[in-house]
């Protein structure tokens, strides 16, 4: 079992103010896998006042010297890949060798973004007789989810340094490892002291307290859309900039055109990566009335052909669910699903086969004729779990499509690009893909509706992290 029991602040690692701790457990088996200090107020008010005071010097570097060490972070996430990639294996559940890819690969790619966009961003342009300026927001406190723990902190961590803010960083208690790793890196790249912060403790006590610092300029939140009311309202006290990243009902709209072959795998691949734990997976697939029977078909193949198990272990699709709280939540939903009359065609609440009974392990689940205002089809589950819905015609689907109070994302599947693009275009959502158009780092991520405010990644993500300031000379005069 590992024990991190002190914070980063201020350069240094140093003993919390309390003597409380928090247990961190692997979905794998149940048992206790780490322990993290649990940070009190006190802790939060420290780090906060550490990067006050590191914020001007950091603020006056040059873009230069922000990307040198941006880029000495980024290789050295790229050298401890394999540990990193464990890491988070074990405590969030992820098959390793997804891991490896995606909730290392990703973070890794996105500090490299950051260094290299430096070299030619416009900080300075000239407005007719202004000079506007863009000018760090000032001390940024993130606070960051589980389900892709090193990701969601590397949006906010690489752009907010490359704006040459300074940070407090709070991770999710559920898979908080990670973050010790990279505050590591960061302290071996020279990182000057309090200009990164790491502190762990319960959103309620260490969460509030970063939010309520009137020391603090600036919140960058990512986590449920209760989570997210709850920091508007607190940091509206003291007039903070705010960005959120929240929940997401995604709909996938499958056109009577399509490839159904290819878009329903598409759709359920969407939906079970990282065992449905993903905010903008697309769990409603939208089909033509006629051929719900054909969809459905394609998609309990699809669910099928997934394989539960030890993340750890090569054969292994579908590892577990994060926490235990978060099974209990999914196979909630699964029974409510049944009880308002869904069609339950693979899956269900039940253990997997051949899993680790302790572990937090839900079947790859496909409900078939839901209704677009059923419960699964309304509220985010966060699990692998799939709605089929279907639709009269297009303006239906993407009425359809429009009908939660989410818009993080979604697709649109057809037999052309410029189909598929006249439906998405109408669809009230962050991002949409095209035909199965991957995931690209360098456009912006975010939502309308209550999945959020603001964007991240790419120069969208750092523009975020930045103040306007406008100087107006007096002209000089013609001739």
């Amino acid at each position: 079992m590992q024990q991190q029991m002190q914070f980063y602040i201020d350069g240094r690692w140093v003993t919390p103010k309390g003597k409380g701790s928090i247990d961190v457990f692997s979905p794998t088996d149940g048992t206790r896998l780490a322990t993290i200090p649990q940070g009190e107020a006190a802790d939060a008010a420290d780090a906060v006042q550490a990067a006050r005071r590191a914020f001007d010097h950091w603020a006056a570097t040059t873009p230069v010297q922000r990307a040198e060490y941006l880029k000495k972070i980024q290789d050295s996430l790229k050298a401890r890949t394999d540990e990193i990639a464990k890491t988070i294996t074990l405590e969030m559940g992820m098959p390793y060798k997804l891991s490896q890819r995606i909730q290392v690969g990703s973070p890794t790619a996105t500090f490299g973004m950051y260094a290299r966009m430096l070299a030619d961003f416009p900080f300075e342009e000239q407005v007719g007789h202004s000079k506007v300026v863009r000018e760090p927001a000032g001390v940024v406190a993130a606070i960051t989810p589980w389900n892709y723990p090193l990701h969601q902190i590397a949006a906010k961590v690489a752009a907010a340094l490359a704006a040459g803010c300074t940070i407090i960083l709070k991770p999710s208690e559920v898979a908080p490892l990670n973050a010790f790793l990279l505050a590591e890196i960061i302290h071996a790249a020279g990182v000057p002291a309090g200009v990164f912060n790491l502190v762990t403790g319960y959103g309620p006590v260490v969460g509030e307290a970063l939010v309520t610092d009137r020391d603090v300029d600036m919140i960058s939140f990512t986590g449920s859309t209760r989570a997210g009311m709850r920091v508007s309202e607190l940091a509206s006290a003291s007039i903070k900039r705010v960005a959120l990243e929240l929940g997401g009902k995604s709909a996938a709209i499958i056109l009577d055109d399509a490839d159904f072959a290819v878009a329903v795998k598409g759709v359920v691949g969407n939906c079970f990566l990282n065992s449905g734990q993903t905010c903008t997976a697309h769990t409603r697939m939208l089909v033509p009335q006629s051929r719900h029977d054909e969809a459905a078909s394609l998609a309990v193949e699809a669910a099928r052909a997934y394989r539960p198990g030890d993340p750890m272990t090569p054969e292994t699709t579908l590892g577990p669910l994060a926490s235990k709280m978060q099974l209990d939540r999914v196979r909630d939903y699964i029974d409510k699903g049944i009880a308002e009359g869904a069609q339950l065609l693979a899956g269900g609440a039940g253990l997997p086969e051949g899993v680790n009974p302790g572990g937090y392990y839900v079947q790859p689940t496909v409900f078939g004729r839901v209704r677009w205002d059923a419960t699964i089809a309304q509220e985010e589950i966060f699990g692998p779990v799939l709605s089929i819905i279907t639709y009269k015609d297009e303006d239906d689907a993407v009425r359809i499509a429009n009908s939660t109070v989410y818009g993080l994302a979604g697709s649109v599947w057809s037999a052309t690009d410029e189909h598929a693009e006249k439906v998405a275009r109408r669809i009230r959502t962050g991002q949409v893909d095209i035909n199965g158009g991957p995931f690209n780092m360098y456009a912006p991520f975010g939502g309308y509706k209550q999945s959020g405010i603001g964007r991240e990644l790419g120069k969208y993500g750092l523009e975020d992290f930045l103040e306007y300031k406008a100087m107006q000379f007096k002209p000089v005069p013609k001739g």
